[in-house]
């Protein structure tokens, strides 16, 4: 006996499509956004955020750090403000992103929050973040800790973005750098080289599936509605 589901509209319904789950592979570079949240002289989060574009461009990647000096308080000026524009505009470009911030007060900086309070998690009806994959890290000056990384997955799940497994936390981060500013090997580089070899794997694998992966019946439904609303308005 076949089951009914009153509650589904058939008309919104999609089954799995192998072909859209395996779609033919883009060719141009990886497109990566770093993201770093220290304004400080020496800041190790900087340091480990150039750490990253050197292991990403080594991965075949074209990378884009966005520095956050300038950058105005969320809702402090209109979104026409060059940096903020700035900063939305290398976000809508990017395939995949990578967060490092500072842990402070066991959280992530003002500085790294704001940044991402300024990426708009809905432009009409576009989410401009959602499919794209991130990769987090946090360096801290004492020992290691997983405050921010955890509050950073929060945030990238909530903008829909694809979070990968594997992350990196760098303890006594002043201990890690040498004074040309290079990360020392140690356990602490090789974890960062495997998050940043991981987070070129995902893009990879989901970068041209995307749209399917984050297509949803529920807003399928939603946009039906609205559309036929519009449709019945127009008629009267």
């Amino acid at each position: 006996m076949s089951e009914t589901f009153p509650a589904l509209d058939d008309r919104h319904l999609r089954q799995p499509d192998l072909d859209a789950l395996r779609p033919s592979f883009s060719s141009h570079k990886l497109r990566i956004l770093i993201l770093y949240g220290s304004l400080r002289e020496v800041s190790y989060s900087r340091l480990l955020a150039h750490e990253a574009r050197r292991l990403l461009e080594r991965f075949g990647c074209e990378v884009r750090i966005f520095d956050p000096r300038g950058l105005p308080l969320p809702d402090e000026t209109p979104t026409s403000h060059p940096k903020v524009q700035e900063l939305r505009e290398l976000s809508e470009w990017s395939e995949g992103q990578v967060w490092v911030s500072p842990e402070r007060h066991g959280a992530m900086t003002g500085v790294m929050k704001s940044q991402i309070d300024w990426i708009p998690l809905s432009v009409g009806s576009v989410r401009p973040t959602q499919g794209k994959t991130l990769a987090v890290m946090e360096v801290s000056g004492g020992s290691q800790s997983f405050n921010a990384v955890n509050q950073m997955r929060i945030l990238g799940r909530w903008m829909r973005m694809i979070t990968i497994p594997n992350q990196s936390s760098v303890a006594k981060a002043y201990q890690e750098f040498d004074g040309d500013g290079r990360m020392r090997p140690s356990a602490f580089y090789d974890r960062v080289v495997d998050v940043c070899e991981e987070l070129v794997k995902f893009t990879l694998l989901t970068r041209d599936g995307s749209s399917y992966l984050t297509d949803r019946y529920s807003e399928r439904r939603e946009d039906a509605a609205k559309l036929e609303k519009r449709v019945s308005l127009k008629s009267v």
